[in-house]
């Protein structure tokens, strides 16, 4: 399913020409943005339509842009949407004073272990106290590896029976970041105390 996914969005795009190739682009920014679509599928578009490398560096890119875009309007137009949004979650507190005392570091750690979901780290950051060039810094550096195993992981799903070994070894690692992103997600927010409502 997802294979057909990531094969019919690319048939769309190319299938727009130039046209396409820019969509394939805003479209991995905006689904860091309002992630209506699982990256992954974007990010295989991509990969089919510009290539491996120049795909990954297209994903990579946008995400970016997109992550750091949300986290600007949210500081500066919406703050007081996104605390309230953000309100009846007991750990948000806690890991606002983890981003003040190393922002950069939780930044980044969030963004290759997903302990939040990505556009979640977009919007409680924006409210918090860490620094813009922390979050910023942490996320390209976060974004980067998470970023090339799910371009890979699109790439791999088009082209499985060449490639289904790698595909497997890949989904084994974003599986594991999984699970190590909610051991961490316990530890730092002590979630057996502060329950998600």
């Amino acid at each position: 399913m997802a294979e057909w996914n990531v094969r019919h969005l690319s048939d769309i795009l190319q299938s727009w020409g130039l046209l396409g190739h820019v969509a394939g682009m805003m479209l991995a920014y905006l689904q860091t943005v309002l992630p209506f679509i699982p990256f992954v599928i974007v990010a295989g578009a991509n990969v089919l339509i510009f290539g491996l490398w120049l795909g990954f560096a297209v994903n990579y890119v946008m995400a970016v842009l997109g992550a750091v875009s949300t986290f600007l309007v949210a500081r500066n137009y919406a703050r007081g949407w996104v605390e309230k949004k953000l309100e009846k979650y007991a750990y948000i507190e806690k890991f606002n004073q983890k981003l003040e005392q190393n922002g950069f570091l939780y930044i980044a750690v969030s963004r290759v272990i997903p302990v939040l979901p990505s556009f979640g780290i977009n919007l409680a950051a924006a409210v918090m106290k860490v620094r813009t060039r922390d979050f910023v810094l942490g996320t390209m550096v976060g974004k980067f590896p998470m970023i090339f195993l799910e371009s890979l992981i699109g790439h791999d799903l088009l082209h499985f029976h060449h490639n289904k070994g790698r595909l497997f070894l890949l989904l084994l690692i974003f599986v594991v970041l999984i699970l190590i992103g909610n051991i961490y997600k316990k530890k730092w927010f002590d979630s057996g105390n502060n329950k998600i409502s």
